[in-house]
């Protein structure tokens, strides 16, 4: 699940990140209202993780900015305002959760796990696509073009993951725990082998690439042919 955590704390974004990315969520961060709001609109995320009091727009008017943009990725407040009025009002504008600092690290885990039930960020058919390709998550099918593409277990599996994070760069040791486990060796190469072959029967016959390589980071999923969304004034 691709999720965006807005927070200026640099401690508490740190401390949080970590623990999301420990359990298997890729995160993005942004300190301030106007970054938060231009990743939004120009990037697809899961939910988005948001505190009231940030520098220049609070977290309140960042909501208000998004619902009216037409944005209604699910959003989740961590504030330390923690009064009635202040839950209400983030509830009001639109959010999908409120959660009052400080907070047990497993409570934030299950309020982002419920709001996303809730939210349906898993398609009613369990197909995801991007360009022409389709992986079925349910019934461990994948297809370009219309023609079947056969996959065994661990290959499925990254593809699933990289799908699942389309447009958000997953290193090495994420897509490791996701589909091998935290305690597989982090030194192997067997990323790499996988995504070779990977490229070469999801990619190689097919337009537009799909798989990249971000040098130093990992790897994406996501169709770089496709025009890039503007950002209104």
């Amino acid at each position: 699940m691709r999720l965006l955590y807005v927070e200026d704390d640099p401690e508490a974004q740190a401390f949080i990140c970590r623990g999301l990315e420990h359990r298997g969520f890729a995160v993005h961060c942004c300190t301030d209202a106007e970054s938060g709001l231009r990743e939004a609109l120009t990037r697809g995320y899961d939910l988005i993780l948001l505190d009231v009091m940030l520098p220049g727009a609070d977290g309140f008017s960042l909501l208000r900015r998004l619902r009216s943009s037409g944005v209604r990725t699910p959003v989740l407040f961590l504030s330390a305002r923690g009064e009635p009025s202040d839950r209400i009002r983030g509830l009001e504008l639109g959010a999908d959760d409120y959660l009052s600092k400080p907070f047990a690290f497993g409570e934030l885990v299950a309020r982002i796990r419920s709001v996303a039930r809730r939210s349906r960020l898993e398609p009613e058919d369990g197909r995801f696509c991007l360009a022409d390709l389709v992986v079925d998550v349910r019934r461990r099918r994948t297809e370009r073009s219309g023609r079947a593409i056969e996959l065994s277990a661990k290959p499925f599996a990254i593809l699933e993951a990289l799908i699942r994070s389309r447009g958000y760069v997953l290193t090495r040791s994420m897509i490791l725990e996701r589909v091998w486990g935290p305690d597989f060796d982090a030194l192997s190469n067997v990323i790499d082998v996988h995504i070779r072959a990977l490229r070469k029967k999801v990619d190689d016959d097919f337009e537009p690439k799909l798989i990249h390589t971000v040098k130093g980071a990992g790897f994406v999923l996501e169709d770089r042919s496709a025009p890039s969304p503007t950002v209104p004034a």
